[in-house]
């Protein structure tokens, strides 16, 4: 079997545009994968995927492992979003190629399913918010969908050195939140890396009592020492890593327990094999595995194959409100119902894209995560991201 074709199509997803991957072989198999990198450049990790077609074209697909550390070690400079996202889109695609070949779905192949469901999280459901009330309705319309788990940043757009009283109205939306879900439903709260650490340490402490389950990236993930002192400073858990790129820079978050919960992106990580030694290093410090995951179908897919295999997996992140795309854009549904996943025994990925319905959602030009701050002075501005 030789790879001889490797396409991009990028598409609209409403706030930014999902970047996926086709790989072809002369033997009528095809993979797919995705680079998406959320609402910042999509042209960059395409240029890279063609530019690594060079290499691709004419290999058989199947020696995974090879290809990846080949293509990592010529592109030279890590780590790098661009080129480890776009890396692991054709490695992505190698693995549903790899299942497909041999008539079982990835999981299988990753050392077979630890779990017959694969448990989400809720996020993107807040985005229409204009006053601290429509959290609450908002909150109760996501956990009628099932979620158990419900994940929001109230504090956009807070500063690094922002002043104590914009604590205030973070702290009332959390309770209006929580006050909605009632005590069964958990609340993830996201801080985007927007804080040093003795705001961190003084938000966490103010929103204890409403017993968030994590606080995700509450300091910037350059420092990782200013990190793990947050986390040993606070009592709810700290959750990072989505900036992660490779097993190799996992590690130092993890050595130094600067986590309670690990979480990669399956696509910044460089992919499922990536994600895989990750987890693996978490597990040797009994730390549980969260995944980043605000993109497209593909990622999804692979996200869920991952979290099927992985034993210390905790859940993926799913921007439910993105369902209307999936079903326009994929031949078969993703089996989604209740908050969670179900297994199903389609080889590879166990997805399909109908083409025709990817190029009737031509990418727009979306101006990043820039836009998002300069609208979010008007009442429910952002995208829930």
């Amino acid at each position: 079997m030789k790879i001889t074709n490797i396409k991009t199509f990028l598409v609209d997803a409403r706030w930014r545009n999902w970047v996926l991957v086709k790989v072809e072989t002369d033997e009528g198999i095809h993979g797919w994968g995705e680079a998406s990198m959320e609402m910042n450049e999509d042209t960059a990790p395409e240029a890279a995927i063609k530019r690594m077609s060079d290499y691709f074209i004419g290999k058989d697909p199947r020696p995974i492992e090879l290809h990846w550390h080949t293509v990592y070690r010529d592109t030279w400079y890590h780590p790098c979003y661009v080129i480890e996202s776009a890396l692991a889109a054709i490695e992505i695609s190698l693995w549903d190629i790899l299942g497909k070949s041999l008539n079982a779905p990835v999981y299988q192949l990753l050392g077979g399913a630890c779990r017959p469901r694969v448990r989400a999280y809720a996020n993107g459901w807040y985005s229409k918010a204009e006053s601290i009330a429509d959290y609450g309705k908002l909150a109760r319309d996501a956990a009628s969908f099932g979620f158990k788990h419900l994940k929001i940043d109230p504090f956009w757009p807070s500063d690094l050195y922002g002043e104590p009283d914009e604590i205030a109205r973070p702290r009332e939306i959390i309770r209006t939140v929580r006050e909605a879900v009632g005590p069964n439903t958990h609340i993830l709260v996201e801080g985007h890396g927007r804080f040093n650490a003795d705001r961190a340490i003084q938000i966490a402490r103010a929103l204890e009592e409403y017993e968030p389950y994590f606080f995700e990236d509450p300091v910037p993930p350059e420092n990782v020492d200013v990190l793990a002192r947050v986390t040993s400073s606070i009592s709810i858990p700290v959750c990072s890593g989505e900036r992660t790129c490779t097993h190799w820079q996992a590690r130092e978050i993890i050595e130094k327990g600067a986590v309670s919960i690990f979480q990669p992106d399956v696509v910044h990580i460089g992919g499922i094999s990536e994600t895989k030694k990750a987890a693996a290093m978490a597990s040797a410090h009994y730390i549980p595995l969260s995944i980043h995951n605000p993109n497209g179908p593909a990622q999804t897919a692979a996200s869920i194959h991952i979290g099927a295999a992985t034993r210390n997996f905790l859940f993926t992140e799913f921007f439910y409100p993105d369902l209307p795309i999936y079903e326009e854009i994929l031949k078969e549904p993703l089996p989604f119902s209740q908050g969670g996943f179900d297994l199903t025994s389609r080889p590879g990925l166990g997805i399909d894209f109908d083409e025709e319905a990817l190029l009737k959602r031509p990418p727009k030009p979306y101006r990043g995560v820039s836009a998002l701050y300069d609208a979010s002075a008007e009442p429910g501005a952002g995208s829930g991201y």
